[in-house]
């Protein structure tokens, strides 16, 4: 019997930050923080890189091709004016990294979804004239929620285009971290409210705003790339679904994640998760990520299951419980399937 083909790799929710991102940040008042890409820490020093490091890194992983988008939440925390500019200089810088080696590198455009219209033109001229195969969102604008109107234009845009949008967790309200995430020791809370689990039910409950106020029954061919094994939702589906008649959906809710969204997991390394998304969902809707570098060498206290580093990231897929077909096409194919008729 030949051997398979070796399985090809891209990760979809691979993070960078440019320094006009962090300019506008620290001109925001974002706090300059190594996670978001300032100072001289490893971590900080990964996400400015898109260069030999991410390379090595890539290699390290067993990544063939990194999806680039910028790290959360984008230009979504930005002034409007402020979020049409960057954006658009941030994509032009992006699109220079993908033309410079693109057998290694696509990217993700980043949207002003501060100034709606703008957001709608923005990803045309991104997919039109840059090449890009999609765009990231980070949920929330502000205080406004994913479903809100002023979006409709943005959802229609990328449902014409037949590009996917991926949407990225950020921080929760601060009303939200408040009252969930205070008053716990050792500086747990603001872990938790974040990347320990507030970003997942954040993000979740605006894809179920998303479904709920109609989004997917006015642009039905719109289609959203969920990470983090589907932000939660995933998991409760055969409760929350009983909503559908209060809610006078056109279809039962398992088939909007069925029909409108594909799933990854976003470095997670967790066989339970993969097994229970391929279930709900199908692994002809699984796309792969590593979320890099945020699991990038990343044991606390020899924790396994956020590491992607070392040949994590391919070892993981090719020992999935699933044909090499439907490895190959969580791997790339699914990605390529989806895009083919963009880029």
């Amino acid at each position: 019997m030949p051997m398979p083909e070796k399985l090809r790799i891209v990760g979809l929710e691979e993070h960078v930050v440019l320094p006009v991102l962090l300019d506008a940040w620290a001109k925001a008042g974002v706090p300059q923080i190594p996670q978001l890409g300032f100072g001289d820490a490893p971590i900080a020093r990964r996400l400015r890189d898109v260069g030999e490091q991410r390379l090595a890194d890539m290699d390290d992983q067993g990544v063939d091709v990194a999806v680039l988008s910028l790290a959360t939440p984008g230009v979504q925390n930005l002034e409007p004016a402020d979020a049409v500019s960057v954006a658009r200089e941030a994509n032009d810088a992006l699109a220079q990294v993908v033309s410079a080696d693109p057998d290694r590198f696509q990217a993700l455009a980043a949207v002003p979804t501060p100034s709606p219209d703008a957001a709608a033109a923005e990803l045309e001229r991104a997919v039109g004239q840059l090449g890009f195969r999609g765009a990231m969102l980070y949920g929330r604008t502000g205080d406004k929620p994913a479903d809100a109107p002023e979006f409709d234009d943005l959802y229609a845009t990328a449902e014409r285009l037949r590009v996917p949008l991926h949407f990225h967790p950020q921080t929760p309200v601060k009303a939200v971290q408040d009252a969930y995430y205070s008053g716990l020791p050792h500086g747990v809370g603001p872990a938790l409210a974040g990347a320990g689990i507030g970003w997942y039910y954040d993000l979740g409950v605006q894809y179920l705003r998303m479904i709920f106020s109609g989004v997917f029954d006015r642009h039905p061919r719109l289609q959203v790339i969920a990470g983090h094994w589907g932000e939660v939702v995933l998991f409760y589906l055969d409760h929350v679904g009983f909503l559908r008649d209060m809610a006078k959906l056109e279809r039962p809710l398992a088939d909007y994640f069925r029909q409108n969204f594909w799933v990854a997991g976003s470095g997670t390394v967790s066989e339970r998760y993969l097994r229970w998304t391929a279930e709900v969902v199908g692994t002809d809707r699984m796309l792969y990520s590593t979320d890099y570098p945020y699991t990038f060498g990343t044991r606390p206290g020899g924790f396994p299951f956020l590491d992607t580093s070392g040949g994590a990231a391919r070892s993981f897929l090719e020992q999935a419980p699933f044909t090499d077909a439907e490895k190959a096409a969580i791997g790339s194919g699914n990605w390529e399937r989806l895009t083919a008729h963009a880029g």
